[in-house]
C-alpha cells in the first residue's frame, strides 16, 4: 500500500483542532492505521494547542504526516524558533507542559527541530504494521491473507458436497472466515460495509436460481 506524506497549512485557532482530528482520522483510515487513530488524534490536538499557547493565536502553522518505516510520524510546523517545547513530570504542579507530557506517554519518541525559518515540533507512533507498505499484522488479517492466496491461485471448479460439520460448528468457521476477510479490508483501507454491501447483492442474485435453503441442508 501506498502511504504518500501529505501536509496542511492552517492558522492555530482552537476552532481548528476538531477539523485536524477529523482530517487525521478520514488519512489513517484510508492507510489502513487504525489502530492508532486514537493516539494520532490526540498528539495532534497537544501539539496544536502548544503553538496556540506558547507562540500565540493565529499563527501560520502546518501540519505534516508521513511514515517513518512502521512509524507514523506527525508534525507541526511554526515560526517561532524561541518557544520551545518542554516535558514536565506527570506529578509537576505547573499548569504548563502537560500537553508534551501527554505526546511523550504516547509516543514512541518525539522532538524538535530547529530551521532557521521554523521550528518542527514532531512525534512518532508504532504501528501494527509488518513492512513500511504493508498491512497491520493482526491474526484475522494474516489468516485471510492465506485464505485469498488459496482462493486466487485455486484452479478447481466448485463442487456440492456434504458437510461433516455440525450446522452450529459451521456457522461459527463462517463467521469466522467473514470477520477476518473484513479484517483484511480495514486494514487495506477499504470500506468493509461497501464490500458487504456488493456481496450481499451477488450472493442474492447467484441465490434467485436456486432457491433459498434452510440452514440445515448443511447437515
Amino acid at each position: 500500500m501506498s502511504r504518500k506524506p501529505w501536509d496542511l497549512a492552517f492558522t492555530a485557532e482552537p476552532e481548528e483542532v476538531a477539523a485536524l482530528r477529523r482530517i487525521m482520522r478520514l488519512h489513517l483510515g484510508v492507510w489502513g492505521l487504525h489502530d492508532v487513530t486514537d493516539e494520532a488524534q490526540l498528539c495532534v490536538s497537544e501539539l496544536v494547542s502548544n503553538v496556540i499557547t506558547h507562540v500565540g493565536l493565529g499563527t501560520p502553522t502546518t501540519l505534516a504526516v508521513s511514515m517513518n518505516g512502521t512509524h507514523l510520524r506527525i508534525e507541526v510546523h511554526d515560526p517561532d524558533t524561541r518557544a520551545l517545547p518542554t516535558l514536565l513530570e506527570a506529578t509537576s504542579d505547573a499548569e504548563c507542559g502537560r500537553g508534551m507530557a501527554l505526546v511523550g506517554a504516547l509516543a514512541a519518541r518525539w522532538g524538535v527541530q530547529l530551521l532557521p525559518d521554523r521550528k518542527v515540533t514532531w512525534c512518532e507512533l508504532a504501528t501494527e504494521l509488518t513492512s513500511p507498505s504493508g498491512h497491520v499484522g493482526r491474526p484475522g488479517v494474516a489468516r485471510a491473507e492465506a485464505l485469498l492466496d488459496l482462493y486466487m491461485t485455486s484452479t478447481r471448479r466448485s463442487e456440492t458436497r456434504t458437510s461433516r460439520l455440525g450446522v452450529a460448528v459451521a456457522q461459527n468457521v463462517v463467521i469466522g472466515v467473514i470477520a477476518d476477510l473484513l479484517n483484511w479490508l480495514r486494514a487495506h483501507g477499504c470500506d468493509a460495509e461497501e464490500i458487504l454491501d456488493r456481496a450481499q447483492t451477488r450472493f442474492e442474485g447467484e441465490t434467485t436460481e436456486l432457491g433459498d435453503l434452510p440452514c440445515d441442508a448443511l447437515r
